[in-house]
């Protein structure tokens, strides 16, 4: 009876385990990027990135459904090769990066939508607000590199508006139309590498 009772224990803790496993994923970063882009004059799209970010993802198995994501960007690493634009980003018109240094993300739900597509909502904090947010992901796969790393990538989009997170600055032309526009596109490419156990 007792050999029964611990087979059942270890059955049971071999279960749960098995049910709480997941593995890690890092950012590659060398091949991967965080870009924007936004009206400029109406008539045109400025383009910039952020050059220093880090993440991480947990997931159970490499479907990726259900992940944790978790994902910062250095707001001081803008750039849209110009800096006084950049300056300019970074005072208290636009991201105030003395006083938040950091956007975060943190994601609640990823679920797939299609073959190779997912929906990855989460909450995405900007200066000293957080709103949720959806991302549309496309998802590239996992493959081993030549050195037998097995990685995997996505490329996540959405659409924000700046003007909720605080980003004010809202000159206006004489037609009307803003100097600079209040829908901001983001375009995430991530390429992960999985943690060796």
């Amino acid at each position: 009876m007792k050999r029964f009772f611990a087979s059942l224990v270890l059955f049971v803790v071999t279960g749960v385990s098995a049910v709480f496993s997941q593995d890690t994923w890092n950012l590659d970063k060398s091949h991967s990027s965080v870009k924007f882009a936004v009206k400029h004059l109406v008539v045109s799209e400025t383009e910039g990135a952020f050059k220093l970010f880090s993440g991480s993802v947990k997931a159970k198995d490499e479907s990726f459904v259900d992940a944790q994501i978790d994902f910062t960007v250095d707001v001081t690493s803008i750039n849209t090769d110009d800096e006084k634009r950049d300056g300019h980003l970074k005072s208290d018109d636009f991201f105030n990066a003395e006083k938040f240094p950091q956007m975060k993300f943190v994601g609640k739900s990823f679920k797939k939508a299609g073959k190779g597509k997912y929906k990855l909502t989460g909450d995405l904090t900007i200066r000293d607000v957080t709103k949720t947010v959806s991302f549309d992901v496309d998802f590239g796969g996992v493959a081993k590199d030549p050195w037998g790393n097995t990685k995997a990538g996505f490329k996540a989009s959405t659409t924000v508006n700046r003007l909720d997170y605080n980003l004010k600055w809202n000159t206006m032309l004489e037609t009307g139309g803003a100097v600079v526009g209040k829908e901001v596109k983001i375009v995430v490419n991530i390429e992960l590498a999985k943690a060796k156990a």
